[in-house]
């Protein structure tokens, strides 16, 4: 009985969806499985270049800036030229630094080349999120993008695991192995992903169409990209301000890796029950409920002695971190006009990346100051502002319409304009000195996609 109940959910929550969304989904896959680099970077720049732990740090910089830099022109690009176009260049571009940068060996060439895989792997994050919002009918976008999310977290658990034993046989061989796994990411898009961009039928919208003005004029989509910060700075300290709060509380790197690795075991066992779960609720109260149980979910780690109840307190964000991402992703649906979806896009990427480089400076500059306690309480301070203002933000939110009787005209304050998007989230490479630690931005918290 049991197996006909987990083939029947198994069946509900894979069918129904189109072949190009699997396409798509094979493709972030693929580029998950392979993105050795991020986990290693810190070692390889330290332990195999010699250089200093100061200097790795900027090179991790660089990666995020070149990220931020990124996030709104990719988001422009998918618009202008279209999704598929834009990730051939994005993806192929990236195969090609990542390339290039297991073989520099001046420090400012390294950085240089870094900076320029910051731009190129976030670039194509606006097209992905765009394309599967153009593919995927409104009433499965929520179950689409957790499977996304999943396959997130599915790559990130095996690349991880798979970076360490290929960092020992060679660095080169992990540069090179990522280069050409997104290449098979650009080959995959230009043999099965055909272009999604909606058709410009109406006069209206190619006289007035959505530019980035657009987008900033838009107050309630800006309140929830920044909303989506607050959220966002939250989430980043289990990658910035765990390890460092560990390491001054006298736990070792491997206590460390064993209390993080609960979070991508629990959201590869549970994101997609959990998904059927709150598939059809109120998304006001799961944006709500989510972003305080992350604030108080870090917050409760001021409390943890052991790797016992640090990897408890990993458990409770976790599960914020289940239901904040496909929550938080149809949230960005139902506010970006259709014409407009990669600038929207975009723009809600650029909230992720913003907050992978504040994270780390907040998170040192409280620890060093203050002490790891002051980092919890204003994580639970954080969560708790941006629980109430996704309730003040959803009482304003208008029912999502039919996709037939949108236009793509909108600037998302409700009078009938297509609203459509996904979570970036994955987000911008930030390195970890930790073998296995995540990097951050959107796509999801603190994965790159």
């Amino acid at each position: 009985m049991p197996v006909a109940v987990l083939r029947r959910a198994a069946r509900e929550t894979l069918s129904g969806l189109p072949r190009e969304f699997w396409w798509l989904w094979t493709s972030t896959l693929v580029n998950r499985l392979g993105a050795f680099v991020a986990t290693f970077m810190a070692l390889y720049l330290t332990l195999d270049r010699g250089y200093s732990a100061s200097y790795a740090g900027l090179v991790a910089s660089l990666l995020g800036l070149g990220g931020v830099v990124s996030s709104l022109g990719g988001g422009v690009m998918a618009d202008r030229l279209g999704r598929r176009p834009t990730l051939l260049v994005a993806q192929t571009s990236t195969a090609a630094s990542v390339a290039l940068l297991g073989f520099v060996e001046h420090p400012v060439a390294i950085a240089g080349v870094a900076f320029l895989v910051g731009m190129a792997s976030n670039a194509s994050r606006p097209a992905v999120q765009a394309m599967m919002a153009d593919i995927v009918r409104p009433e499965d976008r929520v179950r689409a993008f957790s499977l996304n999310y999943w396959a997130i977290n599915l790559g990130f658990a095996v690349s991880s695991m798979a970076a360490g034993f290929i960092a020992e046989v060679s660095y080169r061989a992990g540069f090179l192995l990522e280069a050409g796994m997104t290449l098979v990411c650009a080959v995959v898009v230009f043999l099965k992903l055909p272009e999604s961009r909606p058709e410009q039928e109406d006069k209206a919208v190619r006289e007035d169409g959505v530019g980035l003005g657009t987008v900033l004029r838009d107050g309630r989509f800006m309140s929830v990209v920044g909303l989506s910060f607050l959220v966002a700075l939250v989430f980043q300290q289990g990658a910035v301000g765990l390890p460092v709060a560990m390491g001054a509380a006298g736990f070792t790197p491997a206590d460390y890796g064993m209390a993080i690795a609960v979070n991508g075991v629990i959201i590869v066992a549970l994101q997609i029950p959990v998904t059927r779960f709150i598939e059809h609720r109120d998304p006001r109260r799961l944006l709500v409920v989510s972003s305080v149980l992350a604030g108080y979910g870090f917050g409760l780690t001021a409390f943890a002695g052991s790797v016992g109840v640090f990897a408890l307190t990993v458990c409770v964000w976790t599960l914020a971190e289940i239901v904040n991402a496909p929550t938080q992703t149809g949230l960005v649906v139902r506010l970006s006009p259709t014409h407009g979806r990669g600038r929207y896009q975009g723009m809600y990427t650029l909230s992720w990346a913003v907050a992978s480089l504040v994270a780390p400076v907040m998170s040192g500059f409280v620890i060093d100051r203050f002490g790891a306690e002051w980092l919890w309480g204003m994580c639970a301070v954080v969560g708790t502002a941006a629980g109430v203002g996704y309730a003040v933000l959803m009482r304003r939110l208008p029912e999502e319409e039919d996709e037939g009787t949108r236009t793509g005209t909108g600037t998302g304050r409700g009078g009938g304009a297509e609203i459509a998007g996904i979570k970036g989230v994955e987000e911008v490479a930030v390195v970890a000195a930790v073998p296995g630690v995540k990097a951050g931005v959107a796509d999801g918290p603190a994965r790159v996609v």
